[in-house]
């Protein structure tokens, strides 16, 4: 599903405008953005909690060329599905 879709869907089931779900969903990922930047969790009750997460700095081989390169440290954003959804999904 792709982001027009999704706001389409979740504007039908709120009964909103898909410029108030669109408003709505930007302002989530600027906070998911802001708390996750900061290493902070953010969980979202009955659905699951992002949780940020470094990765070191390592070397990788370009497998084409054979070089040597460092990439460097960052942060990536894990999601945990919360026991409530999951049992909902099995």
């Amino acid at each position: 599903m792709d982001n027009k879709k999704l706001v389409e869907t979740v504007a039908t089931n709120l009964g909103r405008t898909n410029k108030d779900v669109s408003k709505l969903l930007e302002a989530f990922a600027g906070v998911l953005r802001a708390r996750c930047g900061e290493m902070d969790s953010v969980a979202v009750p009955g659905f699951g909690t992002f949780e940020p997460k470094k990765r070191n700095e390592r070397v990788i081989v370009h497998p084409s060329s054979g070089k040597r390169m460092l990439v460097p440290p960052r942060v990536v954003v894990g999601f945990k599905l919360s026991k409530v959804l999951k049992a909902k999904l099995k």
